[in-house]
């Protein structure tokens, strides 16, 4: 742990961190990427549910953040490519545990919201 940051304090810098994954579509692409490198339309395609916008936001903000490097090659069309640097493939490491505990524990989540939603009735 690194004394430096509290993450309780608002204006600590790892809350913008823990925004960024933390939220859906980087999660998503993360997973996504996990197994190698991948097109925008690749990605868009196994994204279901992602918008174009969405996708090309999540993947510079991803960027930005040194998690997700960007090819650009000079073909007809530009083909452009997508893939975890180290840095990103730590973190997909955290997120696999996050879906993995998801998938084991979905029964009694949707469990829990059925006697919630029966009790607030």
């Amino acid at each position: 742990m690194n004394d430096n940051f509290n993450v309780m304090i608002n204006a600590c810098p790892t809350r913008q961190v823990l925004a960024r994954i933390a939220d859906k579509w980087t999660m998503l692409v993360v997973l996504a990427l996990e197994d190698g490198t991948l097109r925008f339309s690749q990605l868009r395609a196994r994204i279901q549910g992602v918008t174009q916008k969405m996708l090309t936001q999540t993947l510079r903000a991803l960027e930005r953040d040194g998690m997700v490097s960007r090819t650009v090659y000079a073909t007809v069309p530009v083909t452009v490519e997508y893939r975890l640097t180290p840095l990103g493939h730590s973190l997909a490491a955290a997120v696999v545990t996050v879906r993995n505990w998801a998938y084991e524990n979905m029964a009694s989540i949707e469990s829990a919201r059925r006697f919630y939603d029966g009790a607030k009735s």
